[in-house]
Parts: structure tokens; C-alpha cells; sequence
């Protein structure tokens, strides 16, 4: 496949943000979606679109749909979140690093790390700015706002409202996201995430560039090493990331809200994979099949059933052949 035209991310976010319908119109992806099915018995019950870009050495190297599209990154962020913290600490063990990449489930193993992570700060329960799920210390992002506190403690930063853009901690992590991206940090588009902190807006593209750099950069290959020797500390054990680090030797996965998925591999292939209507249950097949397109066999991890309250086996999430 040739290489896509660059361009730069203001004119990527001057076609797609705040674009009318027939202004979309007139800019068609050069490759279709993949086209994600959910059946139940013989009905096909709904169906997803997904965009996915692969990107090697700075250069698109496969795409499904429209590697341009603009998405936040939301937690799939997390490992550069990280970044400043794990380059201000030498203290962290592994599963706090891990932890502090994490979207977790609030299992006790997971919880352990939260709280590992706290007491290394030192910071209290209390001073996490997530809110409640119900606690702040359940709460999925409270492994990376600890990792905040702990950040502000080695910088002697003030961690009160920590969360906040104005914040020290949240220009650190623009910048990261930045330099890594080669955006422009002021062109980058922010908003408040769904725990309270900065998340960022990039074209899938950007993302899977981004993520090709993650071992690269000051600190990166500790947090890569961190995600992928705790894969069931970065979400749960039928999450799309965990098992894709899991399935796969040497790949660090993380996924966000609102249908997203970043991953880096050996020799810094980076990818991204946007879910156009948001819905995570079309992740793992369209990872599944896009990993097949890049020449990778994935096991288990495009098979995603659907199930009723009683545990029934009632239907299937496949790509459309």
C-alpha cells in the first residue's frame, strides 16, 4: 500500500472538526471500514464500522477506513500519562507502573497496586481527584491519579487540583502526547476526560504514530515492560488489550473509551483502531482482522460472544466477510 499524503494536524483537524455533513461527504475513505456484525441467532442485530491505521518508521503501512479520523485519545493516553512520573521515580515497582497505565476493574489484585502506589507517593485515598465508582480508590483511573500524586510529591508540586489543565502535571502530559505525535502542543485539541483530567484529540494516525515511538522515548521502555509482564492489571482478563499482550510476544496494548484502541509491537509497528459509533464490542474482532492483515494470528482474541443474563451462549460479534 503506498504512503498516505502527510499532512499536517492542522489541516488533518480543519477537514474533521466541525465539518458539515456534505463537507464529510466529499472526503471518502480511500479504503472501506471494517465492518463489524453482531448476530443473534439468524438475525443481524446491529452492526459497527471501525477505522484502523498501522503505521511503521513514520509511514501508513495498512488502513481500514479513514486513517485521519479525529478521535480523543482518552485512556488510551495512559502510558504517556505515565512518562513524567516514571522518569521523576526510580522508586516505582513494576506493577505500580503498570497500575499507573491502567483502565482496572477494582479486582484486589488491581486494588493492591492502587494502593501500593499511594503509600509510595505517600498520598491518601482521599486526595484522589477521579470521584467515586463508587470509591475514588475503585474508580479505573485511580491508578494513573495516583501515579499523579506520587508525581507531584517528587516535584514538590502542589496536588490540589492536580486534575486541572492549569496544573503542572497536565501540561507534562500534553507535552508528552506532543512530542511524540509531533503536534504542536497548542494545536492539539484538549477536554475534560471522564475522571476529571485532560484528554487529547489526534487523528488515528497520529495515534498509531505516537504509539510506534512509546519504547523510544525517556522512559517508555519501562512502561511497555511494566503493561506487558501485567497484562491483567491494565484492565481484566476478557479485555482486548490484556489479552492482546497475552496472545501476542512483545506487544503493549491500551485501549480508551468511546471505541479506541492504540498498541505498539516489535520494531515499533504502532497501531490504532477507532470504533466510528463508540462501542467497545466491536474491538476485538476488528483487532482480530486487522492483525490478520499485518500478517499476525491472534488466537482467541476476535472470538467475542454475546450472552444473555444467564449466561447463554445467544449470539456472536464477527466481521462481516
Amino acid at each position: 500500500m503506498p504512503d498516505l499524503e502527510v499532512s499536517t494536524l492542522a489541516q488533518l483537524l480543519a477537514r474533521h472538526v466541525g465539518l458539515t455533513p456534505a463537507a464529510n461527504a466529499l472526503m471518502a475513505p480511500r479504503v472501506q471500514p471494517l465492518r463489524i456484525v453482531v448476530h443473534r441467532g439468524e438475525v443481524e442485530e446491529a452492526t459497527h464500522l471501525v477505522h484502523a491505521v498501522a503505521v511503521r518508521d513514520g509511514a501508513v503501512i495498512e488502513q481500514a477506513g479513514d486513517p485521519d479520523r479525529v478521535a480523543y485519545l482518552r485512556s488510551s493516553a495512559k502510558p504517556f500519562q505515565a512518562l513524567p512520573l516514571v522518569r521523576a521515580r526510580d522508586d516505582l515497582t513494576s506493577e505500580e507502573i503498570a497500575i499507573a497505565s491502567a483502565s482496572h476493574l477494582a479486582s484486589p489484585e488491581q486494588l493492591a497496586a492502587v494502593r501500593s502506589l499511594l503509600a509510595k507517593a505517600p498520598a491518601g485515598e482521599d486526595e484522589l481527584e477521579c470521584g467515586p465508582e463508587p470509591t475514588a480508590l475503585q474508580h479505573n483511573c485511580s491508578g494513573k491519579h495516583a501515579g499523579m500524586l506520587a508525581l507531584c510529591r517528587a516535584q514538590n508540586w502542589a496536588s490540589g487540583g492536580y486534575r486541572l489543565a492549569t496544573h503542572p502535571v497536565q501540561h507534562a502530559c500534553l507535552t508528552e502526547i506532543a512530542s511524540a505525535s509531533d503536534a504542536p502542543a497548542d494545536e492539539i485539541p484538549t477536554a475534560v476526560d471522564g475522571c476529571g483530567v485532560l484528554t487529547f484529540a489526534l487523528p488515528l494516525e497520529r495515534m498509531a504514530l505516537l504509539f510506534s515511538r512509546l519504547e523510544e522515548v525517556d522512559g517508555g521502555a519501562r512502561v511497555a515492560a511494566a503493561m506487558r509482564a501485567h497484562p491483567e492489571l491494565i484492565r481484566g482478563p476478557m479485555a482486548a488489550d490484556t489479552l492482546l499482550m497475552r496472545e501476542l510476544e512483545g506487544w503493549t496494548a491500551k485501549g480508551g473509551a468511546e471505541g479506541l484502541m492504540c498498541a505498539v509491537g516489535p520494531g515499533g509497528l504502532g497501531i490504532a483502531l477507532k470504533v466510528e459509533d463508540g462501542s467497545m464490542r466491536a474491538i476485538r474482532p476488528a483487532l482480530a482482522e486487522f492483525f490478520r492483515r499485518l500478517g499476525f494470528e491472534t488466537g482467541e482474541l476476535g472470538v467475542e460472544p454475546v450472552e444473555n443474563s444467564r449466561g447463554e451462549l445467544v449470539g456472536e460479534v464477527v466481521l462481516e466477510r
